[in-house]
């Protein structure tokens, strides 16, 4: 493909509201972030821990601890320790919980979930 095949698709996957881009490509910039937001978003009020988080998800625990602790750094997930485990949950910032709500609720379309897909694969060169 030629670079300027490569801009025009770009510019089209840059297509979409600002503020979901961002949200895509700085904190749900993998697919196990993606199940994981998606998983907490249908269960928020799951307080667990990575081995059970992991299972829930269908996903392996070494793989998804890094991920979790990413999104507890990007303010998307809460974490607290008790009795030396670490306890995972949705973060009860209303605003970003609202961000989760408007990125899953986007999902529902085709068209945001290709440039989602997009930027994640992008992201990963």
């Amino acid at each position: 493909m030629t670079a300027n095949g490569d801009d025009f698709t770009a510019r089209l996957m840059d297509d979409m509201d600002p503020t979901l881009l961002d949200f895509v490509k700085t904190k749900v910039n993998s697919f196990i972030k993606w199940d994981l937001v998606r998983f907490f978003y249908e269960n928020p009020h799951t307080a667990d821990t990575v081995e059970n988080i992991a299972k829930y998800a269908g996903r392996n625990a070494d793989a998804v601890k890094p991920e979790l602790e990413d999104l507890v750094e990007s303010g998307i997930m809460g974490k607290k320790v008790m009795e030396n485990t670490a306890i995972y949950s949705l973060a009860t910032d209303e605003e970003m919980r609202a961000l989760v709500d408007q990125f899953i609720l986007a999902c529902e379309d085709r068209h945001f979930r290709v440039k989602a897909v997009y930027h994640i694969i992008r992201g990963m060169r």
